[in-house]
């Protein structure tokens, strides 16, 4: 993957010219100020965050398509909306690196939708050491109601973890990013980063134990 020629598609896509490269103190801005400049117009600013997050946002798009091909298109398109929506974004309601990732989630969730198909990570199967596959026409139909149930454990239970952890997960196990770049996408220390991890793998555990389904009794 060629980045510089996906974000030269980008800068066409959402039809503006590329400027010139920005200066070191441009490169030192924070991601909130670098926004405001996208929300403004700012072509130099849109290349910084781009060269900030290109690297996680196309991870997570690839890990949920499976096609790199899909996962450059999905990376342009993430970033398209970033130019279009910079005003929306809110700094309170969490980190740039967490807004885009979201943007990236919905829209590779979107495209495996448009394909008829089920996302890439068996919604976190392979957490518990479980089967990941889907079953296919040769899996007895009472295996199959075993897969179905033990990924909707999985989802119910991923719904009930507090929000950081649950993120933090997600993206480690689904996006396949080591702790310093989810350090760098949420904004936050890499040791919280571990604490959140290891706390939530914990929790996930411990509810997915709590609602093992009963065996059925013999004699």
């Amino acid at each position: 993957m060629h980045l510089s020629q996906t974000y030269q598609r980008i800068l066409q896509c959402s039809g503006f010219a590329q400027r010139a490269s920005g200066s070191a103190e441009e490169n030192l801005l924070s991601d909130d100020m670098l926004v405001q400049r996208v929300a403004d117009g700012d072509a130099r600013a849109l290349e910084q965050l781009y060269d900030r997050y290109a690297r996680p946002v196309f991870s997570l798009a690839l890990r949920m398509l499976g096609d790199p091909a899909e996962a450059e298109e999905l990376l342009q398109e993430t970033f398209v909306r970033l130019w279009q929506q910079a005003a929306r974004y809110d700094a309170r309601r969490g980190s740039l690196g967490s807004w885009l990732m979201s943007i990236t989630h919905n829209l590779a969730i979107d495209a495996l939708r448009s394909r008829r198909r089920r996302p890439q990570r068996a919604d976190f199967v392979e957490l518990c050491h479980l089967p990941l596959t889907d079953t296919d026409e040769a899996t007895l139909a009472h295996e199959a109601a075993e897969v179905s149930e033990l990924r909707d454990r999985v989802r119910r239970a991923m719904a009930q973890l507090p929000e950081p952890q649950r993120q933090a997960i997600e993206l480690a196990y689904f996006a396949g990013l080591t702790h310093s770049e989810i350090a760098t996408v949420l904004g936050e220390p890499i040791g919280t980063i571990k604490t959140r991890l290891r706390l939530g793998m914990q929790k996930l555990h411990l509810l997915l134990r709590d609602h093992e389904p009963e065996l059925p009794r013999h004699g």
